[in-house]
């Protein structure tokens, strides 16, 4: 999952993505988890944030989307 979403915000294969937070929604038929995550550069230092949410429909045929947005950028 969490190389998944690497891939997807398109992070250095050297960086590291770490989940610092997550949350469950239910709401018009989507399944949501919304997880706060910090990117980390080579030495360990968090240089930027994201948020993702990762949704699945509840109903066939099961649709599942991924969408992210850059909360903070830190260090460059």
């Amino acid at each position: 999952m969490i190389d998944e979403y690497k891939k997807k915000i398109g992070l250095p294969e050297s960086h590291t993505l770490k989940i610092v937070s997550s949350q469950w929604s239910q709401r018009k038929g989507q399944d949501t988890d919304t997880y706060e995550c910090e990117e980390l550069n080579e030495q360990g230092e968090v240089i930027a944030r994201y948020t993702v949410k990762d949704s699945t429909s509840i109903y066939p045929p099961f649709g599942r989307s991924i969408t992210w947005t850059q909360s903070t950028v830190l260090n460059t």
